[in-house]
């Protein structure tokens, strides 16, 4: 059965990965992996129907989570979007050198990520590069850019990604400690690829011809409102979650609720026409919808493999084959997130190490816990679908998996690698 799983997760991640020579859109390629993994476990698996069907349920709501944060959390960008709330910020943003806007935008987006999240910072900026960067792959680059600062700017943050929140909720780790002891290699994990595409990277920017659509029928004052309560609304969402210990989602849903009715209010007056336009029911069409369906396929499969138990495997077989060895196994975790959610990989390594405060690397905000929530968070972007913030930007500007495996997985792997290794000088030479 495991080997049957395996197979297919394989076949499907290269179908994935070869999507515009196969011409297979990339969202059906992950639904048919999501499925045949659990029919392969329910068919050839040990376990009863029931005890499957529990698990898939589980795992349902786990994944439902997600992608209703994410719908929502595009909704909202796209609301303010429609009504061209950007467009404040980005004549604010006058650089037209390349390498100058590539460290405004990457810094932006690492501090927005430990606020916000990495997810819901890259949609945002995903957003500004449309209205500042008119070449497509130019555009790529800058948004792979933001994938690799908005993971290192949520490493650092309780707050900032979804594996960092399972430690501070789980008590591995404390908000104060994970701040100060992660984020001196989180920038470094970003500032290395920055460092050296800057050597790179020529010329000036072209910027796209602006669209007097949204402007003629919004005012300065509507776009301010709605780019304010946009932004607020999201920065809401782990201040709602700190109140109500309700998940994240249920915060962004209630966002998306409160922009639907206020924009509503603002445009009953209208005529019908520019109601129409501006409603968010006509704006949900332009929610990429295909990219709802590969976060479900992928994160279906990776929920199959975990209730098959091939997760907590791959744990034990990196504590046996590193000899225990915390660094090597954080690392490789770190490598293997670029190929599987980290979420499972961290989950399964909560359930392995337990908190001991006898063990110093073990205890609260031990090395083990700290360096696992760097590794973790900013592994996943050595591969574009490697974290949430990478799944996203490849739906939503089409990046091209063997694009960003050829031009920026080796600039992720470096910087990724620098970070680590600035952890380790911190534990032990400077210890």
């Amino acid at each position: 059965m495991a080997i049957f799983m395996i197979v297919v997760f394989i076949v499907g991640y290269l179908c994935i990965a070869l999507e515009h020579p196969l011409k297979i859109d990339k969202a059906a390629s992950a639904l048919l992996i999501g499925v045949l993994t659990w029919t392969i476990f329910i068919l050839l698996g040990d376990s009863d129907i029931h005890h499957v069907g529990e698990q898939l349920n589980e795992n349902l709501a786990e994944t439902a989570q997600t992608l209703f944060f994410l719908f929502a959390a595009m909704t909202i960008v796209e609301i303010v979007d429609r009504h061209n709330g950007f467009k404040i910020i980005t004549d604010r943003i006058t650089a037209t050198n390349k390498v100058k806007l590539l460290w405004i935008i990457s810094f932006l987006t690492f501090f927005m990520s430990a606020v916000l999240d990495n997810l819901t910072t890259t949609i945002v900026i995903l957003s500004l590069l449309r209205k500042l960067i008119k070449d497509q792959h130019t555009r790529w680059t800058y948004a792979s850019i933001v994938v690799i600062a908005a993971n290192a700017g949520g490493a650092w943050s309780p707050i900032g990604d979804v594996t960092t929140i399972m430690l501070w909720i789980g008590g591995q780790i404390t908000a104060g400690k994970i701040i100060t002891g992660i984020i001196i290699p989180s920038l470094v994990s970003m500032l290395v690829p920055l460092v050296i595409l800057s050597f790179t990277l020529k010329g000036e920017i072209i910027r796209p011809a602006e669209s007097k659509e949204a402007e003629s029928i919004t005012t300065p004052g509507e776009q301010m409102a709605l780019l304010i309560l946009g932004v607020g609304l999201l920065l809401f969402v782990p201040v709602f979650k700190t109140i109500t210990h309700l998940p994240p989602y249920m915060g962004m849903l209630l966002g998306l609720g409160v922009m639907w009715m206020v924009t509503e209010l603002m445009h009953k007056k209208k005529s019908n026409e520019i109601k129409k336009r501006l409603s968010v029911v006509n704006i949900l069409k332009n929610v990429e919808t295909p990219t709802i369906f590969f976060f479900l396929g992928i994160l279906t499969a990776v929920g199959a493999l975990g209730a098959a138990g091939q997760l907590s495997k791959l744990s034990e077989w990196l504590r046996d084959v590193t000899g225990g060895n915390i660094y090597i196994i954080d690392t490789m975790i770190g490598v293997l997130s670029s190929i599987i959610d980290n979420v499972p990989l961290v989950a399964a390594s909560m359930k392995m190490y337990v908190i001991d405060p006898s063990v110093l690397d073990f205890a609260v905000d031990g090395t083990f816990w700290h360096m696992l929530a760097y590794c973790a968070g900013t592994g996943g972007s050595i591969l574009i679908i490697g974290s949430a913030a990478g799944v996203a930007a490849m739906g939503l500007e089409k990046i091209d998996f063997i694009w960003y495996l050829k031009h920026i997985s080796w600039l992720a792997l470096v910087g990724y690698l620098a970070g680590a290794f600035c952890i380790y000088l911190e534990h032990i030479v400077l210890a």
